[in-house]
């Protein structure tokens, strides 16, 4: 049995019940920056030890091969969850064969320059697990700086991150905080997201107090990994004691994470959370879910990042008749919206734009009186708290002593 997962991003991440000869009808698989892809039925089937990846070459699907190496790991079943290209022919895949001892294992296979290397067993992912362990997801930011995550099923080790940086793996490592928040039970490693100029972040779940399910965030910089957090706010929102990252999403600038949680009338709910600088924001409802939940359940399943607060998300709800629809969400930067959105009218100078530049109506602009002709305005200062502010349309205001005409 082998169960893929194909992505066109940077970030690859785990499906949730396909396997072989299974479907799944009207459900968001992937969403990427600026366009989102829905498919209406999936079929992922394997029909004996050939199954594998395929290539997408010149607009065409090329044959569909054996991981190379796998075969002489795999004694049972064996199953690709994730794959992620950073470039043409630069690609990573990671997934989980059952060894020897009928145990389940993590193992990734890189493609270089269009050529699949021998798939291995993670560096260090056995001193960590005594028993089963798994690769959920993969990442890469750049060809050959790539990210990996899992879990280990025995349940004495929290969820494993691992890093590869200018093409050599690093050893896998317990997610640094995880332990602590999860002080019984499970925990795990559902999404891994890396940016093209660096750094990453994951996501996922572990077990918290009274045996609720919590979901965690932790970010990566310069190679090192920092401390797992809660998804902040998602505690307060999740009274019904289960929620989880379903996926996360980074570029330059900043991340996303998206996922579900149950509320308090015990429906699910679908959030979103960002990240900038390291810090993340409290996990909000998707705007506007509610009113097409009408049949109280829903969660998102991928989110995807372009740039720093440009991102979608995809998912599904129930409608009135408990049928499972889908939707989809796009977050828009407030700046860039304010930055292109209403002209600036007559006799108001951009701030930041040089005065000798700027003409209204053939006639000069002349300093009012008492203030000196600067060669340049600067931009008005703007508080943490303006930043923060929802986006709007607001009228065109110019700083204090900007030139008038007259």
């Amino acid at each position: 049995m082998t169960r893929m997962v194909l992505s066109c991003g940077r970030s690859g991440r785990r499906a949730r019940g396909l396997a072989a000869g299974r479907t799944g009808r009207g459900r968001v698989l992937a969403v990427l920056a600026g366009a989102v892809a829905v498919w209406g039925a999936v079929a992922l089937a394997a029909a004996g030890p050939a199954a594998g990846g395929a290539v997408l070459a010149a607009g065409s699907w090329g044959r569909a091969i054996e991981v190379p190496g796998l075969g002489a790991l795999n004694t049972g079943n064996a199953g690709v969850t994730s794959v992620s290209c950073a470039s043409a022919g630069n690609c990573a895949a990671s997934g989980d064969y059952t060894d020897g001892d009928r145990r389940q294992q993590g193992f990734v296979a890189v493609e270089r320059n269009g050529i699949w290397g021998t798939a291995f067993k993670l560096p260090g992912l056995a001193a960590l697990s005594g028993g089963d362990a798994g690769v959920t997801s993969v990442s890469c930011g750049s060809a050959g700086n790539c990210a990996a995550g899992g879990y280990v099923i025995d349940g004495r080790a929290p969820g494993f991150v691992v890093t590869e940086r200018n093409g050599v793996w690093g050893k896998a490592i317990k997610v640094p905080g995880l332990a602590a928040l999860s002080k019984a039970g499970f925990s795990g490693v559902d999404s891994v997201s890396c940016a093209p100029a660096g750094g990453c972040a994951a996501g996922g779940i572990y077990t918290g107090a009274h045996g609720t399910q919590q979901s965690f965030v932790v970010t990566e910089r310069h190679g090192a990994w920092g401390t797992a957090v809660e998804v902040p706010g998602l505690g307060a929102m999740n009274k019904g004691g289960f929620a989880e990252v379903s996926s996360v999403s980074c570029a330059s600038g900043g991340c996303a994470a998206g996922g579900d949680y149950t509320g308090g009338s015990g429906h699910g709910q679908g959030f979103v959370a960002t990240e900038r600088h390291g810090a993340w924001s409290k996990a909000i409802k998707v705007p506007g879910l509610a009113a097409l939940d009408a049949g109280r359940f829903a969660g998102v399943e991928s989110v995807s990042c372009a740039s720093a607060d440009n991102c979608a998300a995809g998912g599904f709800y129930a409608d009135a008749s408990v049928h499972t629809q889908v939707f989809v969400a796009t977050e828009k930067n407030c700046a860039e919206q304010r930055r292109r959105g209403r002209p600036v009218p007559d006799g108001v100078v951009r701030p930041g734009r040089p005065l000798r530049r700027r003409r209204v109506l053939h006639r000069r602009l002349r300093p009012l009186p008492g203030i000196r002709h600067p060669a340049r305005i600067a931009p008005p200062a703007r508080s943490p708290r303006q930043a923060r502010r929802p986006c709007r349309k607001t009228a065109a205001r110019h700083p204090a002593g900007t030139p008038q005409p007259r």
